[in-house]
């Protein structure tokens, strides 16, 4: 079990985060710290595994209550700020999550804190190497399960991804880089900024253009060579 703290003076980023961590097994949260000093007095009493440390918070910031740490569980901070990201590895901060963030991001982030501690990460039932194995999409505020077998492919649009199936097609808020870390590759290949596709369904490839079904997909120019490698491998 990885007990993990929460210290961000931010309620909504106490919510995502729990929200994300309650989607993967045997993580337990210890408690909701919403100051630095707060949360120097319950470790004084206790301990935990994980961190998630928020960097701009009043009293006491976020790499000052590092600091005062003889012997700091893993970290992982999480901040709307970039420019500290250096400064956060020299204090050997594990990864550095820029809000907002996504559940694949934020499970890439937790996968690395698993690699440190013990050679067998906990990876989530949506992301199982099972026969058939789903991946739990996020839309209008409830989780659908999906065979990732009937995923045609992807369509990004800034923040949001439609996900196209042999069934529906599902629109989630997130951009379709981050929505591609739950996906495994070579099965799923981006071959255009805003397009990735599930090789298995291709029918054919013509020039600038992949059929999967009835659907053309455009071959983006900085994929070409991707594609055709593809080809090469076939």
């Amino acid at each position: 079990m990885l007990k993990y703290l929460i210290i961000d003076d931010e309620y909504i980023a106490h919510d995502i985060i729990k929200e994300y961590a309650d989607m993967v097994p045997n993580m337990e949260l210890a408690k909701h710290c919403y100051d630095a000093l707060e949360a120097l007095d319950y470790l004084n009493k206790q301990s935990v595994d994980l961190i998630f440390l928020d960097l701009n918070m009043p009293k006491l910031k976020g790499f000052e209550f590092l600091r005062t740490l003889s012997k700091p569980p893993k970290v992982i901070v999480t901040t709307a700020y970039q420019e500290h990201a250096l400064e956060g590895y020299e204090l050997n901060v594990i990864d550095y999550l820029l809000k907002p963030f996504s559940f694949a991001r934020f499970l890439t982030a937790v996968n690395k804190v698993l690699d440190v501690a013990t050679p067998n990460p906990i990876i989530p039932p949506t992301l199982t190497t099972e026969k058939d194995p789903s991946i739990f999409l996020r839309s209008n505020k409830k989780h659908i399960q999906v065979k990732r077998s009937t995923i045609l492919y992807l369509e990004g649009a800034g923040n949001y991804t439609k996900v196209i199936t042999t069934e529906e097609t599902i629109t989630v808020r997130e951009k379709i880089s981050d929505l591609l870390l739950s996906l495994p590759s070579p099965d799923f290949l981006q071959v255009h900024k805003s397009f990735v596709v599930a090789r298995q369904h291709i029918h054919s490839i013509e020039g600038n253009r992949i059929t999967i079904g009835d659907y053309l997909i455009p071959i983006g120019k900085y994929y070409k060579q991707l594609v055709m490698e593809l080809l090469r491998g076939a």
